[in-house]
């Protein structure tokens, strides 16, 4: 006899009236990236083990089976008519507070976007199985680091959310969503320690591509984060968080993930962060995250007379990679139509031999966001809005808007 039963007969013997029946389980359509451990904890139920024992009976798959995109799966979630009424006279069990939890989960769905509608106008309430059948976490599953490394950034409390990485201006990072939840990105700025990468000069002042590049590729990140993502900032300078200025001071004091210094050697260098990268890749895929993406930013050394648009090369013979890159591309084309005054959008995407996409495991994308030798395509860099604005842009792109 399961706890639910068990419940109702004791319900009974205390003189409480008997609860009602579920008419069914939550069904939903596995969607791209979807993992079993991540689809439950999208829905709030991995901290439970009889929730992960009850999908797999649900569904008769074996225990880390992965999931079909697009097909159907029956989740640990009962499904009770409401009344109209009462939460305990919808489902007929007598306890406040059990009451107040199944409405605060409902009411948590909606606003996560994972319900369509209110219980109150569908007239269907959402019980987690656990509710019933194991109502205390048993579990306590690992997520991955955030993007805060304890070795040299100390955050008294991740629920914070403070990331110094940021700078003191923007370090508070809030939660705006959750549409991103359950996502993995790492985000490469070209060159950075002994390699400052191409060199631009405005008015006899010199530009550094590494710190253009991380500037972008910092706003990107605390985009991401805003949104439920977990990002990996994977090149790293402690001391230089966002920053406004025009002229971005060039200097040598970038360290990777880890707070390990960044090898001189180009060859050295390259398969320093590709390294770093599938360790981490090859331990979130363990954990259950199969939506991981790596974004590669750089900035373009042309001749000085030449102007160019953002471009993307993809991955060879990865058809998610070059999706991803068009749709980056698609993006920046809308966004130039809508605000360049004469003069097509002439980005390109296409794909490269380069060692960040061909060693990367994740799905990954490289982008180059401008010549830095071109006094009109330095102000695509060089105006803090223009760099806000791009990394907006990348971040549209990222989810398809």
């Amino acid at each position: 006899m399961n706890r639910l039963l068990l419940l109702c007969v004791f319900s009974s013997i205390v003189n409480i009236a008997l609860c009602k029946p579920p008419v069914g389980y939550l069904e939903i359509t596995a969607a791209p990236g979807d993992g079993i451990y991540l689809l439950l904890r999208k829905y709030q139920l991995d901290q439970f083990s009889c929730n992960f024992s009850k999908f797999y009976e649900l569904n008769n798959i074996k225990k880390n089976a992965p999931l079909k995109q697009g097909a159907a799966y029956k989740l640990p979630i009962l499904i009770y008519p409401f009344n109209g009424k009462t939460i305990r006279s919808s489902i007929a069990v007598d306890n406040w507070d059990l009451a107040v939890g199944i409405q605060n989960y409902n009411e948590q769905m909606l606003k996560d976007g994972l319900r369509n509608s209110s219980f109150k106008t569908d007239r269907m309430l959402w019980v987690p199985y656990h509710t019933f059948n194991c109502a205390n976490p048993d579990l306590k599953i690992p997520t991955p680091e955030p993007i805060t490394n304890e070795e040299y950034e100390k955050v008294s409390n991740p629920g914070n959310r403070v990331f110094p990485i940021f700078g003191k201006a923007h370090e508070n990072t809030p939660l705006l969503s959750n549409k991103l939840q359950g996502e993995i990105y790492y985000i490469v700025s070209g060159h950075g320690g002994p390699d400052p990468g191409a060199i631009g000069k405005r008015s006899s002042r010199t530009l550094c591509e590494d710190e253009y590049a991380y500037d972008v590729a910092l706003r990107l990140c605390r985009k991401l984060l805003q949104h439920g993502a977990t990002a990996y900032m994977i090149v790293r300078d402690p001391n230089d968080g966002i920053r406004a200025e025009e002229v971005l001071k060039c200097d040598e004091d970038e360290v990777v993930w880890g707070g390990f210094p960044v090898i001189r050697s180009q060859k050295g260098r390259l398969m320093q962060r590709s390294n770093i990268i599938n360790d981490l890749y090859k331990r979130n895929r363990s954990l259950g995250f199969s939506k991981q993406t790596t974004l590669v930013i750089h900035v373009d050394s042309r001749s000085r007379n030449q102007r160019i648009d953002l471009f993307f090369y993809h991955q060879n013979k990865n058809p998610q990679s070059k999706l991803l890159a068009q749709r980056l591309h698609k993006t920046m084309q809308t966004k130039y139509a809508k605000y360049r005054k004469g003069g097509a959008y002439q980005g390109t995407v296409k794909t490269r031999d380069l060692h960040m996409l061909r060693e990367v495991e994740s799905t990954s994308v490289y982008i180059e966001l401008a010549n830095i030798k071109n006094i009109n395509d330095q102000k695509r860099i060089v105006v803090e809005r223009n760099r806000e604005l791009l990394s907006d842009w990348l971040y549209e792109g990222l989810i398809g808007q």
